[in-house]
């Protein structure tokens, strides 16, 4: 076993110029990251930053749900790179969106469109921020029951776990921890952790980032805790209600804001924003995520599904400003709707395009 660590720490950077790229991309369910690894040989500088310097590549699309047996093949476009913290040294990390090989973007390509919205005129102008808060929940691997309960049983009621402290209130610190880390040194902007309400359960935050950004970094900080879960023998889930009863779900708060949102007199833009995001409701509950229903009851820190709501430090509306911004008159907004499970590249566009672009 030692001579096994030796060598999955090897560095490379001494014997040869030639990197390992593990190229990472969203396969059918819309939520399973695959990955697989290639050698790339890269003249200066070492270290691959731009993704156009990277090969395309493929993969058998039947075997993750994208693709007919009998026409398999499909392409990997190179989208953004991270250093990688498991090979370290000039290893890497890409991030990918998947294309036929005629180059249209499948189905489940939601970057594809992402992107597109980011790169309009009007929305690169206002140079959108997110800051998206991700929830989850740790579960022990052979019962798919959160670490720290029971088997088969409960632990106290909720109190004592949201940023706890100690061995009888806080459960898999070892892994958040090493997954904070692992993430500063891939380049993700991840700016905090803390132990939610429900125990067994974590957040990480990832902003802010700008843009089609925001999407890669939580993908890619996704992908780099499903490695550690993976490593600790602990299953990850992104459920938004893990367990039913009185336990809180799991979100992904969304925090928002456009340069107009930012300049003084900003509390005014926020609020029209908000009324277009009312008036888009429906809309942006379909795409929030899978099962948002068995979590956004109207309890538990939550806003009810079918009901849209916003206030000044309310948690329990679809939309909150904090006290500071409506004491500065500018700022940003929280969209505390998305789903734990849902698709980074979708909800933060949307956000975008309901805002900026749509006219009502």
């Amino acid at each position: 076993m030692s001579l096994l660590s030796d060598l999955i720490n090897l560095n490379l950077s001494d014997a040869t110029e030639k990197i390992i790229a593990e190229y990472i991309w969203i396969g059918g369910s819309g939520m399973d990251l695959r990955s697989k690894a290639r050698v790339c040989f890269i003249t200066l500088p070492k270290l691959v930053t731009d993704p156009t310097k990277l090969p395309k590549w493929n993969y058998d699309g039947s075997s993750t749900d994208q693709a007919p047996g009998d026409d398999s093949e499909v392409i990997l476009y190179p989208q953004a790179v991270f250093k990688d913290p498991f090979r370290r040294g000039n290893n890497i990390l890409v991030m990918c969106d998947a294309y036929t090989p005629a180059g249209d973007p499948i189905p489940t390509n939601k970057r594809f469109n992402a992107a597109k919205i980011f790169s309009h005129p009007d929305v690169v102008a206002e140079e959108p921020w997110y800051g998206i808060e991700q929830e989850y929940t740790l579960l022990q691997k052979d019962v798919h029951w959160p670490v720290g309960w029971p088997i088969g049983g409960f632990p106290g009621p909720q109190g004592p776990y949201y940023c706890g402290v100690g061995a009888d209130k806080s459960f898999g610190r070892d892994i958040v921890d090493s997954h904070y880390k692992a993430c500063l040194y891939a380049g993700i902007n991840i700016s905090g952790i803390n132990g939610e309400v429900m125990p067994g359960q974590w957040e990480f935050q990832v902003g802010p980032s700008v843009g089609i950004s925001a999407g890669d970094q939580l993908w890619v900080a996704r992908y780099i805790l499903e490695r550690i879960t993976e490593i600790a023998g602990v299953v990850l889930s992104f459920d938004p209600k893990p367990i039913p009863g009185d336990w809180n779900g799991a979100g992904a708060h969304t925090n928002y804001s456009t340069k107009s949102m930012r300049n003084d007199g900003g509390i005014h833009v926020i609020k029209k924003a908000i009324e277009k995001l009312g008036l888009r409701h429906k809309g942006h509950i379909a795409a929030y995520g899978e099962g948002n229903e068995r979590r956004l009851t109207g309890r538990h820190e939550t806003a009810d599904i079918n009901t849209f709501s916003w206030g000044v430090a309310n948690r329990g509306a679809s939309i909150r400003v904090g006290r500071d911004t409506e004491k500065a008159g500018k700022g940003y907004f929280e969209d505390r709707r998305p789903a734990s499970n849902m698709d980074p590249y979708v909800v933060t566009s949307m956000i975008a395009e309901t805002t900026i672009l749509w006219k009502p």
